[in-house]
């Protein structure tokens, strides 16, 4: 058919246009391990960075701590640490040491020269005199002194005592054996004053210098 526009002629055809889609390869099951297999060769050589490649556990929350003041006051270290009396725990308010990483810090004592020949003797003379059911453990000698250590009555439960004699000064740890927390709160309750009453009642009965902030000033 024919139709004139213009001066020019326009045929249109009565054939009709379809549009074609091309079909995609007929993927047979015998092509998929193939491909599964190029898949996965892709996936272990590709040079991805460790955080794009998700975890197996990364639905899991992360492990939570059960360590807590409570916890770590039942774990009770005894003994010398590198040589020296241990500071008393954070964990622990019911404390007093020698030692100067101690927030409840105490003065050593320095032994006469007419006791420095028998001091761990009168040492343990002088606690059964002043203390409540004393339990000695054998004294320990070490390259860095005597080391004796003593379980007494304390105002709650037990209390430790520690003490390293090296030369004419006398290291030592007063301790509570048991922290005590009062309920509902967290916080332990300590009696380091009823520590240091304890070491005075045994110095006073030794009659060893014992320093303090007062006779410094």
């Amino acid at each position: 058919m024919t139709f004139i526009l213009g001066h020019l002629p326009l045929t249109v055809s009565s054939q009709t246009h379809t549009n074609t889609i091309p079909k995609l390869p007929n993927l047979t099951p015998k092509f998929i391990p193939n491909l599964f297999s190029l898949a996965i060769a892709i996936t272990l050589t590709s040079p991805l960075p460790s955080h794009a490649i998700p975890s197996l556990n990364s639905s899991k929350p992360p492990p939570v701590s059960l360590t807590t003041p409570f916890s770590q006051s039942k774990n009770l270290q005894l003994g010398l640490e590198n040589g020296k009396i241990r500071p008393c725990p954070s964990t622990n308010p019911g404390c007093v040491s020698t030692n100067p990483k101690s927030s409840s810090f105490d003065f050593p004592w320095t032994i006469p020269e007419n006791s420095a020949d028998n001091a761990i003797q009168r040492l343990r003379e002088a606690i059964l005199e002043t203390q409540k059911n004393v339990k000695f453990q054998p004294v320990e000698d070490t390259p860095n002194g005597q080391y004796l250590q003593a379980e007494v009555d304390g105002k709650f439960d037990r209390d430790v005592l520690e003490f390293l004699v090296k030369g004419d000064v006398v290291a030592y740890r007063c301790m509570a054996a048991k922290v005590t927390y009062i309920y509902p709160f967290t916080t332990a309750f300590g009696d380091s004053k009823g520590q240091e009453a304890r070491l005075k009642q045994i110095n006073d009965q030794l009659g060893w210098y014992s320093p303090s902030f007062d006779s410094m000033e």
